[in-house]
């Protein structure tokens, strides 16, 4: 039977496994090796939080003025449409009334000659 250091051996020359070696690692604290430098990890992480809520914020309150702009511009479209359509239709009217009367006064100018040329042909 053959040696467990001749099987290692051989199982190193064939899987190419490299031996491993432990050593005790100190433990690190949290974001630095120090307690210091933690500390001032810490504080720049809470910093970049900060920074990111307030673009956030930002963004909404630009995303809300954005909003009321849209409704606004959209008001101002139908007032002035509206108004357009007012305006128009008091045109029509008015154009369509003074037509009206321009159509009955000349109906009553050509009967008041229509009798005048009859009175004239009577005499």
């Amino acid at each position: 039977m053959a040696s467990l250091s001749a099987i290692a051996v051989s199982l190193r020359n064939k899987a190419l496994i490299t031996p491993r070696v432990f050593s005790s690692v100190p433990t690190r604290l949290i974001h630095g090796s120090t307690m210091k430098e933690a500390s001032v990890c810490d504080k720049a992480t809470e910093a970049q939080q900060k920074v990111a809520k307030k673009a956030d914020e930002g963004a909404q309150t630009i995303s809300d003025t954005a909003g009321n702009l849209k409704d606004k511009a959209k008001n101002t479209a139908e007032d002035a449409w509206d108004k357009v359509k007012d305006t128009t239709e008091k045109i029509k009217d008015t154009v369509t009334g003074k037509t009206e009367e321009t159509k009955e006064s000349i109906k009553a100018k050509a009967k008041t000659v229509e009798k005048s040329m009859n009175t004239k042909n009577l005499k």
